[in-house]
């Protein structure tokens, strides 16, 4: 049987008592990587009844970003660095000064043959996953918002073929990028997701916080917040747009009408068959959105406000990292 989003529940939570900012699966398991907001990097076998994470210290400030490639995985930071670890013996291989300013997210190819990350210095650079060694740079982003605050490169992500990469900023600009050449093919506009508060508190807040193409690689989904309200609180609407990116031309769009928040994360059913966006405000929330019928078939609260999920091969199983914990919900027809 598919998978099935009504068939939703949790079977496995494991608490922490930090902020697990970032993950990073691997296939065919329940075996995560993620990295937290106490600077460290934890190997977790979720499927063990009792779970013991083995730390990994070498960041000076929180984990944004988890990458995995082969028997290694790549770690970026608040603290501008990436680091590469083995995934057996937990060593620490190399670490690069990688950005000017805080690492955002960090992304691996599906061929494992490039990495990605981004960060506030609005540059995303593809390195070499088995050297280190920088690839080339990539700069279509401004550096300043409309009204001259710092702006932020929040995402990126690859198509499934790896030909082509994405990247979100602050702003709602969107940029897709050739991957073996760094050439721009296509921009998309979002300004839906950026808000700007010129009276009470001058402040900007908002941006594309996440990107996913479909499995064709013909769509690319676009997730963050509506316009807010109460900035202190997320007051804004969990806002999800779908672009046909090669036009520009939006085909989707999914606001939802109870639940605020952030979506931190998305990932397309790997048929297609629907959109799932997580993230949440002071509570967590999963959407589950159907292109075909243009519409929200399920929305459900969290226990968490989560920052990073992962889908199993048949997408059946989703793994979720947030708020003081790791949750697997199986989603089995």
């Amino acid at each position: 049987m598919p998978a099935n989003p009504d068939k939703l529940k949790v079977v496995k939570e494991y608490s922490r008592r930090e902020i697990l900012l970032s993950m990073a699966r691997q296939p065919g398991s329940s075996r995560i990587f993620c990295g937290g907001s106490e600077f460290k990097v934890y190997d977790l076998d979720l499927s063990a009844e009792k779970p013991e994470p083995k730390e990994m210290a070498g960041h000076g400030s929180y984990v944004m970003g988890v990458a995995r490639v082969g028997d290694e995985i790549v770690t970026g930071s608040y603290d501008r660095h990436l680091i590469w670890w083995n995934t057996t013996t937990h060593e620490q291989l190399r670490k690069v000064k990688a950005h000017d300013k805080w690492i955002r997210g960090v992304v691996a190819s599906p061929d494992e043959k490039l990495v990605a990350s981004v960060a506030d210095d609005m540059v995303c650079r593809l390195w070499d996953p088995a050297s280190g060694k920088p690839i080339r740079e990539l700069r279509g982003h401004k550096p300043q918002t409309p009204q001259h605050y710092p702006s932020m490169l929040y995402a990126c992500t690859f198509s499934p073929d790896g030909k082509l990469l994405a990247t979100g900023d602050k702003v709602g600009h969107v940029v897709v990028w050739e991957a073996a050449t760094g050439k721009q093919v296509a921009t998309l506009e979002s300004p839906e997701n950026y808000t700007w508060d010129p009276r009470q508190r001058r402040h900007s807040i908002g941006g594309i916080r996440s990107l996913a193409f479909s499995p064709d690689g013909k769509l690319l989904a676009v997730g963050g917040i509506a316009k807010i309200g109460n900035i202190d609180h997320l007051g804004g609407k969990a806002l999800v747009q779908v672009y046909d990116w090669a036009s520009g031309e939006r085909k989707h769009k999914f606001e939802h009408g109870k639940h605020n928040g952030l979506i931190e994360q998305l990932r397309f059913h790997h048929q297609g068959d629907w959109l799932l966006g997580a993230g949440g405000a002071n509570k967590g929330l999963l959407l589950f959105m159907s292109l075909k019928d243009n519409k929200f078939i399920r929305d459900s609260e969290a226990k968490m406000h989560i920052h990073a999920i992962e889908l199993s091969e048949d997408s059946e199983t989703l793994y979720a990292v947030g708020n003081g914990n790791a949750i697997i919900w199986e989603m089995k027809g």
